[in-house]
């Protein structure tokens, strides 16, 4: 079970170049797509799911030829956009009766069965007779994971589903999305770095709608052992600590002074602590050094 992407782009007419020429191979499981607001994920994610086409370029999902061949990937495929429009007044049970009818599946049985294993799944059975429009963030999330859900899907596009979630609703959501991961090949589009770190198994990072990194999470964590160093400073003293050091993160400390994250090859001063890599440290310096590349 792979996605094919090759030669991918796209370019609005306002003369924005959203993806460029950009090519990507995704396997079965969950797939962290990572990248800055703007960075060209929600244009990718439109295109693989046929809701846009690409200027050149071809989407290979197993056999089917995508952009050729655009009913065939609907059929198995699942999506679930940034935000899915305004709700009727109808119950979580109603609605997804309903969108079960319009996917084909007739039988009553089969339908109730498949409705009851959904909610239970996205942990919605204590609320199916509640109106969804009712629904916090976090609830909607999940219903529309099972919406998707109703045609059994082989590709799961899912994106940026956990932008504005409080905490607790983001790790339900991701929970659910865990548990729907392990059969398909599903795309999370996020720009949440601890959301890729807690689900995916594959992940790439994009800026400028091209692809920066393809790397298991890991594999790149691995690849900064030894180089990403600590210090506490001052914050008077961040200026010319950012002048003198590669930093790729600062944090306060309670007694308002910063600790900085250094990315050298070696110990950069005598004061300088050897911290873990992290995948945020991954992250930061794959989009430095396309900053840097790109100025």
């Amino acid at each position: 079970m792979s996605l094919i992407i090759e030669n991918l782009t796209k370019t609005y007419s306002n003369k924005v170049k959203a993806l460029d020429n950009l090519s990507l191979e995704i396997g079965k499981g969950m797939f962290g797509l990572l990248g800055p607001n703007g960075a060209g994920k929600s244009t990718l994610m439109r295109t693989i799911a046929t809701l846009q086409s690409p200027d050149t370029g071809s989407i290979k999902f197993n056999d089917i030829n995508v952009i050729e061949d655009q009913i065939s990937l609907r059929k198995i495929l699942g999506y679930l956009p940034q935000s899915f429009g305004v709700y009727p007044n109808m119950s979580a049970d109603e609605l997804l009766n309903y969108f079960a009818k319009l996917k084909g599946i007739s039988d009553k049985k089969e339908r109730k069965a498949l409705i009851n294993k959904l909610l239970e799944i996205t942990n919605l059975t204590d609320v199916k007779k509640k109106n969804v429009s009712g629904y916090s963030g976090g609830m909607k999330q999940r219903f529309g994971i099972a919406q998707l859900l109703l045609n059994n899907p082989e590709l799961i596009i899912v994106d940026e589903p956990t932008a504005g979630l409080d905490p607790a609703e983001r790790q339900r959501f991701l929970n659910v999305l865990r548990e729907v991961g392990t059969n398909s090949t599903v795309i999370f589009s996020t720009h949440i770095v601890d959301d890729v770190k807690e689900l995916c198994n594959d992940m790439a990072i994009l800026n400028g709608g091209k692809i920066l990194k393809h790397v298991k999470p890991l594999d790149s964590t691995n690849e900064l052992k030894n180089k990403i160093w600590t210090k506490s400073v001052l914050r008077d003293d961040l200026e010319s600590a950012e002048n003198e050091f590669n930093i790729l993160s600062s944090n306060y400390n309670v007694d308002n002074s910063l600790t900085i994250r250094v990315f050298s090859d070696k110990k950069p001063g005598t004061d300088f602590k050897k911290a873990e890599p992290q995948l945020d440290d991954v992250y930061f310096i794959t989009l430095k050094e396309d900053q840097n590349n790109n100025s």
